[in-house]
């Protein structure tokens, strides 16, 4: 919590200039006025520090690299990207999924398969629900210079293509995620396809039609599948142990 509130917080002070350009983020405490540059960048960095220690003592020292690592990727890397090309949706989609790595090493499990499925879940599942943000968005994104798919195409056609590969990428990973762990569990396994294909579903509709109506079903979507596919798998393992 510690680690993404700071990276959260960097991410802001970066995008001061640019959040005021748009309405949905002029608000926000360093465009808006409340707090001040200097005292955002040390309390930033300093948060970082306390959650990267605390990490240490009490996860060790893998957990606490690949926080690190989550925390660089998103802020020094990901965050300046958005201004300079509309690839920064799939490198920003890294740090957004290696928090399954984080927990997981947390717990002293080591890395496997199941990780890697999970961290694909994670890592595909961004690409239909930040496409349809795009969309909603596009025209702010555009009023701040910030280089979304949206706006290097306005027509939508490339997000709604993204939106559709990634969602169809979901349906196939999050099936292999609970089929690895057991086989025999049709009823999870029909319910994740359920899931998944809903959301592709709505991916699609938005690539066909391209319209705000067809990006909020699709954004309500990924916010539905998310937490009741995770749910699933957690069922699946504690009906294993």
């Amino acid at each position: 919590t510690l680690v993404a509130a700071s990276a959260s917080t960097l991410n802001q002070w970066w995008e001061r200039s640019t959040d005021a350009r748009m309405h949905r983020t002029a608000d926000r405490p360093l465009p808006a006025g409340r707090l001040g540059i200097a005292e955002t960048l040390i309390l930033g960095l300093m948060v970082l520090v306390v959650g990267l220690v605390y990490l240490g003592l009490k996860c060790g020292m893998t957990t606490t690299i690949w926080a690190g690592v989550t925390w660089l990727l998103y802020v020094t890397i990901y965050t300046p990207l958005k201004s300079r090309t509309w690839l920064n949706t799939a490198v920003g989609a890294i740090p957004g999924a290696l928090p399954v790595v984080i927990g997981w090493s947390g717990v002293g499990a080591s890395l496997d398969m199941r990780t890697v499925w999970l961290f694909l879940l994670v890592f595909f599942w961004q690409f239909p629900h930040f496409m349809a943000i795009a969309w909603l968005y596009r025209r702010q994104y555009a009023a701040a210079k910030l280089q979304m798919l949206t706006v290097v195409d306005a027509s939508g056609h490339r997000a709604g293509l993204q939106a559709v590969i990634g969602a169809a990428a979901v349906v196939l990973v999050s099936l292999m995620a609970v089929y690895q762990a057991s086989p025999t569990s049709w009823y999870l396994l029909a319910g994740t396809a359920v899931l998944a294909l809903g959301q592709w579903v709505c991916a699609f509709r938005f690539f066909t039609e391209r319209d705000d109506r067809s990006a909020r079903r699709l954004l309500r979507a990924s916010l539905v599948y998310l937490p009741l596919q995770l749910a699933l798998i957690t069922l699946l393992n504690l009906s294993l142990s």
